[in-house]
């Protein structure tokens, strides 16, 4: 009975309530908390209205941290401060101590008056290069410019990391396409290392047409960062031509290739999707029919003036539809139905829907889209805080009078 309550409250949490409240005093007090326990999660994810109710019957049950991570989601969405900051407490001390539960707990904290508490753990945050890392450092008025080439390496120290073994049989393997063994060999060469010798590291890369290597080379420093290698801005007369044709944020749109393909132009995911956008086969069909692209072949996605248009353009469609770039960077890793479905009867803090994302690889990627679109928006000369780009995401019923006519895959 426990394990069908669970399986049905994936899909009808009402109904999964109701079944189990009938069978609650045969199951015995403790079977049946934690019954609701499971019947609870399941309907935090999916933003139930009594979730937090559901948590209530639960009382007393042993929670996993990741039934108490949607405990304090749901009362994020519900406004619950004080609900938030008891499930993030109760979280197991390692996972209390990410990014994401210290920012919720100082945003808790402050909301429940306890201005100081909020301010040590914000301060300790602001120093992480990271979504919430970020949001932090502008909660405390400490938000700065990224300096871009202050860790630029020298000649001899690029020499010295060309003149690596390793690397120089992983830029072998990579002209050879390679690419497993040659990550294997780019990864072995580079253990240990420090911040000076992985920035030098990540120009070889750059310099050797491997811009994912630079990237994620690049990122891998702790103290020193060089930010033109982290969030570099290729294709940037193609990239901005199709920004304006389309009228998007160029940033964004900088964001979103860094993060579906790391500005590989011949990238293939294992589903299929293809180029710098990484379009699906039959995402591009649909786009080619709309633009129109005739005649239309799928290797032509591998053309990054063809791939950026088709992509900028399905962006702008998405976003037309759905009305709010963080709502259109879902979709974009999702789809369009699921990002819609997902909003609140009301308008909502943007960051809090990023947050209280079902699906986990989606709620990271929207928010590794936003602060590199943060980082972004500095490179190109139009800075702006992330709490002006987040916004509020509008409520369901605020998009019905302009949708769009056509069905967007």
């Amino acid at each position: 009975m426990v394990f069908a309550a669970a399986r049905l409250a994936r899909s009808k949490p009402d109904e999964a309530a109701e079944r189990l409240a009938a069978v609650a005093a045969a199951l015995g007090a403790e079977a049946a908390r934690f019954a609701w326990g499971q019947v609870a999660y399941q309907a935090a994810m999916n933003h139930h209205p009594r979730a937090l109710a559901f948590y209530a019957a639960a009382e007393g049950a042993p929670l996993t941290d990741t039934q108490l991570a949607w405990k304090a989601r749901a009362a994020l969405r519900e406004g619950d401060w004080a609900q938030a900051l008891a499930a993030i407490q109760a979280l197991s001390p390692e996972e209390a101590r990410s990014s994401t539960w210290r920012y919720w707990r100082a945003r808790a904290f402050r909301e429940l008056g306890e201005p100081a508490a909020a301010q040590g753990l914000l301060k300790s945050l602001a120093r992480e290069i990271d979504f919430y890392g970020l949001l932090a450092a502008e909660e405390l008025g400490e938000s700065s410019k990224p300096v871009w080439n202050a860790a630029a390496p020298t000649s001899q120290e690029l020499e010295r990391m060309r003149a690596l073994p390793g690397i120089q049989r992983a830029l072998a393997l990579y002209r050879m396409g390679l690419d497993g063994e040659a990550l294997r060999e780019w990864v072995w060469a580079l253990r240990g290392r420090g911040d000076r010798e992985l920035i030098a590291a990540a120009e070889v890369a750059r310099q050797a047409d491997e811009p994912a290597r630079a990237i994620n080379t690049a990122e891998r420093t702790v103290q020193l960062h060089d930010f033109s290698l982290r969030y570099p801005i290729p294709h940037r007369e193609t990239l901005g031509a199709a920004a304006r044709e389309w009228d998007l944020d160029e940033a964004i749109v900088y964001s979103i290739i860094r993060q579906e393909s790391r500005f590989t132009t011949e990238a293939r995911s294992s589903a299929g999707a293809r180029g710098l956008m990484q379009i699906m086969p039959s995402t591009a069909r649909w786009i080619a029919r709309q633009m129109p692209v005739r005649p239309y072949r799928h290797d032509m996605l591998a053309d990054p003036e063809v791939n950026i248009r088709m992509g900028t353009y399905y962006l702008r469609r998405v976003l037309d539809d759905l009305g709010h770039p963080l709502l259109a960077a879902a979709a974009y890793n999702a789809g369009p139905g699921r990002a819609r479905r997902w909003r609140d009867e009301r308008p909502l803090e943007a960051a809090i829907y990023a947050e209280t994302i079902p699906f986990s690889e989606t709620r990271e990627y929207v928010k590794k889209v936003f602060a590199n679109a943060w980082f972004y928006r500095h490179r190109l000369g139009d800075p702006a805080s992330l709490r002006e780009m987040l916004g509020q995401v509008p409520g369901r019923n605020a998009d019905a009078a302009n949708a769009v006519a056509a069905a967007i895959p």
